[in-house]
């Protein structure tokens, strides 16, 4: 069974009523990575993973998760 890394960003994101260029600028990084990371294209560093988690004030579990790949 493969899982992959998905996300809540964009729902974080939501709560805080920021852009993506916000978010980026807040954890040094393009608005590109965090477009590519909500669309689950890249997967983050741990770094930026916990750096994103602390920018929401939440656990890294809450903000990134495992998901079974259909078919596998």
């Amino acid at each position: 069974m493969s899982k992959v890394l998905g996300n809540n960003l964009k729902v974080w994101r939501a709560k805080l009523e920021i852009t993506q260029s916000e978010l980026a600028q807040k954890a040094g990084v393009s608005r590109k990575t965090i477009s590519t990371l909500e669309r689950g294209v890249y997967t983050p560093s741990v770094a930026l993973a916990l750096t994103l988690a602390a920018i929401f004030d939440a656990q890294v579990e809450e903000v990134f998760y495992l998901k079974k790949i259909k078919g596998s």
